[in-house]
């Protein structure tokens, strides 16, 4: 169900600004930056780049763009 939230207009430039950069609507820009936001949050000790690249990985591997491996031993 969507919510209308007050943004400050700011904001709402700079994620419409980041949104045509990514290919992506304003408010699907600001629902990826709350949801990094809230990663962050709940693991402080992570760094951005490794959030991004965790997500990047899961996104690769639930679209089938990752082989599996096999241990040599």
């Amino acid at each position: 169900m969507a919510h209308s939230v007050r943004l400050s207009d700011l904001f709402v430039k700079q994620a419409q600004s980041m949104a045509r950069v990514m290919s992506r609507s304003s408010a699907s820009q600001i629902e990826h930056w709350a949801k990094i936001g809230r990663m962050v949050e709940d693991n402080s000790e992570l760094t951005y780049e490794f959030i991004r690249d965790s997500l990047i990985a899961k996104a690769e591997i639930e679209n089938g763009l990752v082989d599996g491996y096999e241990f040599d031993s």
